[in-house]
């Protein structure tokens, strides 16, 4: 059998399951904070590191000198440090990602059957930005904050996790301060 006769033979394509994609897209979401969170925490502290004064050496010499240095300090688990929000907000954002872009899909198709544009595409999945965007600003703010605390000169530690980190941003300036960066979090999540 050949494989045009392979492909001709198939059976067809099921509908895709939004439930398996939400389920098999947030368990994947996870895994990917999991595995990738050791790296954002030292990609946050070498740009937040304070800058070095005339002939000082600055905190860190590169990724694998702060790698070392935070595991020396901290242990393993410093290298997980502000995981929490990440994690809390995976599937929900997931969540929000695919209901925006299949509201930007509805609100663009014409009919039941019609097949969207290029352009089309574009603009529902920046409704999908748009959306996550509402539980990903505040996620990514506390994230950083909890990274980087107890790091810098006085290595002073604020915040005793996630939702003390949340309700002391609120305390000192509201929502405002809670969602900080939420346009260039947005944009990032556009494009």
């Amino acid at each position: 059998m050949t494989t045009l006769e392979k492909v001709e033979n198939a059976p067809a394509e099921r509908k895709a399951n939004p439930l398996k994609s939400f389920i098999t897209g947030g368990f994947g979401g996870i895994c990917n904070v999991l595995s990738g969170h050791p790296l954002d925490t030292i990609k946050v502290r070498l740009q937040t590191m304070p800058r070095p004064a005339p002939g000082e050496k600055p905190m860190y010499s590169g990724t694998l000198d702060c790698a070392t240095k935070t595991i020396r300090n901290e242990g393993f688990r410093g290298l997980y440090k502000g995981m929490s929000a990440p994690l809390t907000g995976v599937a929900p954002i997931f969540a929000m990602c695919f209901a925006g872009y299949a509201l930007g899909k509805r609100l663009q198709q014409r009919g039941e059957d019609s097949k969207l544009t290029y352009p089309q595409i574009f603009v529902a999945g920046s409704f999908s930005g748009l959306f996550s965007t509402f539980i990903m600003a505040p996620g990514e703010r506390i994230k950083v904050l909890l990274q980087t605390q107890g790091t810098g000169p006085g290595g002073e530690k604020k915040y005793t996790g996630m939702i003390d980190c949340a309700g002391k941003l609120y305390k000192e300036g509201g929502l405002r301060s809670v969602f900080k960066g939420s346009c260039a979090t947005m944009l990032r999540a556009k494009l």
